[in-house]
């Protein structure tokens, strides 16, 4: 489908998936707000990109509602609407109940509950009918098998994707369409960061394909969901993890 003459918001999205789902949107033809909160360089490098013709960068933590207006704010002065509101920033600590302490606990739901609900919130009075909203999420979520120090990003995500099925019934009236993409293990440079090669590819054979998603995954399923032809999906969480057990 052709973005041209939409424009799209992404948060997180100097780097990993949210830049691939930037540059997929850019491709399709939209102008892109490129979010971030201090990878202004990576940032940057996706609007050269793009051209500065379709693409600025707009710094702003999404877990402070000012911030959130203030993101918005710069999107409609530049653009005048927002047709397309992918939140995909995420804060992932790695802190199991023994860890845990209340600023953790606190940020986790800032970046990953409140802020996406606050985006959507200042964003709708600026979409059209027949706009899109679409959160990122896991498929750990859906996992019998889950470690300890994912207790906090589990429980931000889980509350996320009732947040979509509730949204979507609420938006349908405005013939706005809410879902989310749920990922699986994707090769960005906080997972690599964060395991080690023998443990990417233990995570690795657990996949029919024997291999670890790419964030241009995530961004080709996103650009179903933007698409014309999902019309008739809404409020649901679609997992994309080429069918990891």
């Amino acid at each position: 489908m052709t973005l041209s003459g939409l424009v799209i918001v992404v948060t997180g999205a100097s780097k990993g998936i949210g830049r691939a789902i930037a540059l997929r949107a850019a491709s399709d033809g939209a102008s892109v707000v490129i979010n971030y909160l201090s990878d202004s360089k990576g940032a940057n490098a996706v609007v050269s990109e793009i051209g500065s013709n379709r693409a600025i960068a707009v710094q702003a933590d999404i877990s402070k509602v000012d911030e959130v207006d203030r993101l918005i704010d710069a999107t409609v002065s530049q653009f005048g609407k927002i047709d397309i509101l992918i939140p995909n920033a995420a804060f992932v600590p790695a802190v199991d109940m023994e860890g845990l302490t209340e600023e953790i606990f606190d940020r986790s739901f800032a970046v990953n509950v409140k802020g996406p609900c606050f985006l959507a919130k200042k964003a709708i009075p600026f979409m059209a009918p027949g706009s899109r909203i679409i959160f990122i999420s896991t498929d750990l979520t859906e996992s019998s098998f889950v470690r300890p120090d994912f207790l906090l990003y589990l429980a931000t995500k889980g509350a996320m994707n009732q947040m979509v099925r509730v949204l979507a019934r609420d938006l349908a009236k405005k013939d706005i369409r809410v879902n989310a993409v749920s990922p699986g293990a994707t090769s960005t440079e906080l997972f690599n960061q964060a395991n080690s090669d023998e443990e990417i590819r233990r995570i690795a054979s657990f996949n029919p394909f024997g291999r670890i998603g790419t964030p241009e995954d995530t961004a080709a399923a996103v650009s179903l969901l933007w698409g014309g032809d999902s019309a008739w999906i809404n409020g649901q969480v679609l997992r994309v993890n080429g069918g990891t057990i």
